[in-house]
C-alpha cells in the first residue's frame, strides 16, 4: 500500500483552452505537482488534441514537471518534437509501439543530448495484461494504467482496473524496482481513496480538478487519499525529471 503523499496531476485536457495559460498558472498555484498532458493523433485514439506547440507554451506557463501522455501511432516519431518542447516525462503506449525497449532508451537519450533528464515511461489500454511489461519494467521510471478507454475525459473508472493496480504494485515491490505507478481515466475525490490502497503513486485527474469551484481544495483532497496525504510534502520522487 502507498505510505507517502501521491503526486496529483491535472489533465489539462478538461481545461478551458481559451485561457489554457491562466488554468495551468490556476492549478500551479493551487498545489499540483505535475500537469498532464494528453497528446491524440486522431488514430491510436478517435479524438485530436494537442502537438508540441501546445507543450511548448505550457512549458511556458509553468515550473512544474510537463507528463506528455502520447496517445499517438509510432510515437518514436515525434519523441525529439516533445522533448524539445519541454516535456520532462514521456509516456508511450505498449499497444503503439513495436520495439518498445528501443522508445524506452531513446527517451533517456533525447534527455541526455538536452541536458536534462527526461523519464521514459509506458502506459496500457485497460484491456491490455501487465504481461506486456515483462521484460521493459526494469527499462522505465513509471508505467501508467488507463483506467478509462483512451480517447476522451469525463469518462468513468472501470473498476476492475483496481485489480491490475494492486498486481503491479506487487509485481514492482517484488522486484524491488523504483518503478511509480500512474493512474489515469475517471479519478474522483470518491474513489481517489480505493485508487492510492491498490497502489498507485500519481492521479491523473482532469474533469474532477477543472470542473471543480476551488481546485485548491479539490487538488488536496485528491492529495488526502493517501494515508500520509494530510501530512504535506509533494510525495516520493521519481527520479527528477
Amino acid at each position: 500500500m502507498t505510505k507517502h503523499p501521491i503526486k496529483i496531476a491535472p489533465s489539462i485536457l478538461s481545461a478551458d483552452f481559451g485561457r489554457l495559460a491562466e488554468e495551468v498558472a490556476a492549478v500551479t498555484e493551487a498545489g499540483a505537482d505535475w500537469i498532464h498532458l494528453d497528446i491524440m493523433d486522431g488514430h491510436f485514439v478517435p479524438n485530436l488534441t494537442i502537438g508540441p506547440m501546445v507543450v511548448k507554451a505550457v512549458r511556458q506557463a509553468t515550473r512544474l514537471p510537463l507528463d506528455v501522455h502520447l496517445m499517438i501511432e509510432s510515437p518514436e516519431r515525434c519523441l525529439r518534437a516533445f522533448a524539445e518542447a519541454g516535456a520532462d516525462i514521456l509516456t508511450v503506449h505498449v499497444e503503439a509501439c513495436v520495439h518498445l525497449h528501443r522508445v524506452a532508451h531513446q527517451i533517456r537519450e533525447l534527455g541526455e543530448g538536452l541536458g536534462r533528464r527526461i523519464s521514459a515511461a509506458v502506459s496500457l489500454n485497460p484491456a491490455t495484461s501487465l504481461s506486456t511489461l515483462d521484460v521493459i519494467l526494469p527499462d522505465v521510471d513509471l508505467v501508467l494504467v488507463m483506467s478509462v478507454n483512451p480517447g476522451f475525459g469525463g469518462q468513468s473508472f472501470i473498476e476492475s482496473t483496481l485489480e491490475k493496480i494492486r498486481e503491479l504494485r506487487h509485481w514492482i515491490t517484488e522486484l524491488g524496482l523504483p518503478t511509480q505507478i500512474e493512474v489515469d481515466g475517471g479519478v474522483t475525490v470518491k474513489n481517489a481513496p480505493a485508487i492510492v490502497q491498490a497502489g498507485a503513486d500519481i492521479l491523473v485527474a482532469g474533469n474532477t480538478v477543472f470542473t471543480s469551484p476551488d481546485y485548491r481544495k479539490t487538488i488536496a483532497e485528491l492529495r488526502g487519499a493517501s494515508p500520509a496525504g494530510k501530512k504535506g510534502g509533494k510525495g516520493r520522487s521519481m527520479p527528477p525529471p
